[in-house]
């Protein structure tokens, strides 16, 4: 069995393949003081409550992670945990099988790279990804499947986060759905703001994006993925696809080009 680890600015996803299927999950929130001891007691405390991982265990391991100071401790903790079970780390000269046809490779989170590889492993291109959640990202991926570059927008809980702190008579509020567009009360209305205000980001931003990536935009494949993505999902006219283990998905790909395993 495969773990795959996605470390996020915000949450860290784990989850348990058996060959192409994802068999099990689980979204931590991503501290960086948490040591390596204390990343494997977690994460043994979790795979030993899971009946296949008692009975056959993990036998490889793929991390990707836009937190440094967290990785650095997941490193450490492979080799004093799990020194015998082959590990992939994704990172810059790691093989992907995409071009990276932007200024500055290195520059790219591996996240966004791993997600569009899965975009394209499981719709085709031209597509592109939109991933919601510390930050909204847009990945657009070409015909010929090179990722060609995006965009970056502060993500809904760092909007939700700025108001509420910023304004005198505003407060944090949920992140749900107002009963109208038009809000009675100033919970609603921020809910409004928020909700509406990023599906029509994404449908802007998405809309401009295919209008580059093809002659005709409707042959461009728009995925969501991201912890929020399901927040916006009925509000966004331009999402086709909703994988909420795009990033996962694209670990385990990785690890088997090069690892040299062949999915189950």
């Amino acid at each position: 069995m495969l773990l795959t680890i996605d470390i996020g600015n915000t949450h860290t996803v784990l989850g348990l393949f058996e060959g192409a299927e994802i068999v099990e999950h689980w979204r931590i929130s991503t501290d960086p003081r948490r040591t390596a001891d204390e990343h494997a007691v977690l994460f043994q405390g979790l795979m030993n409550n899971h009946p296949l991982v008692g009975d056959t265990g993990v036998d490889g391991i793929a991390i990707c992670s836009t937190v440094p100071s967290v990785l650095h401790e997941m490193r450490d903790m492979i080799r004093r945990y799990y020194g015998d079970i082959p590990a992939l780390v994704v990172e810059p000269g790691v093989k992907t099988g995409m071009p990276v046809l932007v200024d500055n490779p290195k520059e790219v989170g591996t996240d966004r790279i791993i997600n569009a590889l899965a975009a394209v492993h499981l719709y085709g291109a031209p597509c592109i990804v939109v991933d919601l959640g510390t930050a909204t990202s847009f990945d657009a991926v070409s015909r010929k499947g090179e990722w060609i570059g995006g965009a970056i927008a502060p993500g809904i809980e760092i909007s939700v986060e700025a108001l509420g702190a910023r304004g005198a008579q505003l407060r944090k509020i949920e992140l749900a759905r107002p009963r109208s567009i038009i809000g009675k009360n100033t919970v609603e209305c921020m809910q409004a703001g928020i909700l509406y205000g990023f599906a029509g980001q994404i449908d802007g931003v998405v809309n401009r994006m295919a209008d580059e990536l093809a002659d005709d935009p409707n042959d461009v494949t728009v995925v969501a993925t991201g912890g929020l993505a399901p927040l916006v999902l009925e509000e966004a006219e331009v999402i086709d696809e909703h994988e909420p283990w795009l990033t996962l998905i694209g670990l385990r790909l990785v690890y088997e080009r090069n690892m040299g395993v062949a999915s189950g």
